[in-house]
């Protein structure tokens, strides 16, 4: 591309209510706050409610697509703010075939169709919390390992001018926490419905990244050589100590 603009640097956690303006770690804390009563609050709406179990099951599908859209909004967000050049990238085509896979799988996520409501688990509550609780971390991965990235982000497999190499956060122990936390949403949702059809949502999710990893690890090699070779050696590609 011939638009390249200088790299700009991250900004810092700003939060401000009315006259107060808290900023680096005080606005994490407070923001880490505000996320751990968000996650407080979905527990207790999930458990406490005096209702039948399909319609606990209702609500907590309806909670579970309201962490959906936010992860959607934001990733958008993020991907219209790129103002670093991209050296190599990978094809539409490619891109269509990842985001086809990934749309596919969020539709199973949560609509039955024939012969995909058969429970994998039991028809309990605590499954319902399980299952919201591992979609919000999950959540908190995805967030956390964008903003280690910082410019080097992108919603596609591509290759900046300039790219770095991160080591630091989540990318010490795994490769790819982006994508551990993108199967872990879908875990999560698929935990929370307890049939079928989510876990076939989750099985299109790791197809969609298993292909991704490989397209990503090689152009980073491509780039970084031995540095990268050393890197894959000492960590693990989505979940420590296991894979």
């Amino acid at each position: 591309m011939s638009d390249q603009q200088a790299p700009s640097s991250q900004p810092a956690v700003k939060i401000q209510i009315g006259p107060l303006v808290l900023e680096g770690p005080a606005a994490a804390a407070v923001g880490l706050s505000v996320l751990g009563l968000g996650a407080a609050a979905i527990v207790w709406y999930a458990v406490s409610r005096p209702e039948s179990f399909r319609e606990a099951l209702s609500s907590a599908l309806w909670l579970s697509a309201l962490l959906w859209l936010v992860m959607i909004f934001y990733w958008s967000a993020r991907a219209r703010r790129r103002t670093v050049a991209i050296r190599t990238g990978e094809s539409a085509a490619s891109r269509s075939r990842h985001q086809m896979l990934l749309n596919l799988g969020l539709l199973l996520a949560f609509v039955r169709l024939p012969w995909t409501g058969l429970r994998w688990l039991p028809a309990s509550r605590l499954t319902i919390v399980a299952g919201l609780a591992v979609q919000l971390a999950s959540m908190l991965l995805d967030l956390r390992a964008i903003r280690q990235l910082g410019r080097n982000w992108s919603g596609a497999v591509t290759i900046k001018v300039d790219h770095e190499l991160i080591r630091t956060g989540p990318y010490r122990l795994v490769r790819h926490p982006i994508y551990t936390a993108m199967i872990g949403m879908f875990l999560g949702t698929a935990i929370v419905s307890g049939e079928l059809h989510g876990l076939m949502a989750v099985a299109l999710c790791v197809i969609a990244y298993a292909r991704k990893i490989r397209m990503e690890e090689r152009g980073l090699r491509e780039a970084f050589g031995k540095a990268y070779d050393d890197y894959r050696r000492d960590t693990w590609a989505l979940i420590p100590w296991v894979l």
